[in-house]
């Protein structure tokens, strides 16, 4: 299968559902660099369980802090 990523033909792939529509990747860094959301402060992906605020993600508490959430649970 090909990575919906890279290209890469690989026969160990893997598909990866997400809001109904399948993703096939080569690699965990593939599906993360594809799926995974980008904290709006910094710009770096989530790969945990990140921080939640209305529409935006953070990676970190420091990351929300910084665009002024206080309220540090996983949805404010």
């Amino acid at each position: 299968m090909q990575c919906d990523c890279c290209g890469n033909d690989y026969d160990k792939a893997f598909q990866v559902i997400k809001a109904g529509k399948t993703y096939t990747f080569d690699s965990f860094e593939c599906a993360i660099h594809k799926l995974a959301p980008t904290c709006a402060h910094c710009g770096m992906r989530i790969i945990g369980h990140g921080l939640e605020a209305g529409a935006q993600m953070f990676c970190c508490d420091h990351c929300a802090e910084a665009t002024g959430v206080k309220e540090l649970r996983d949805r404010a």
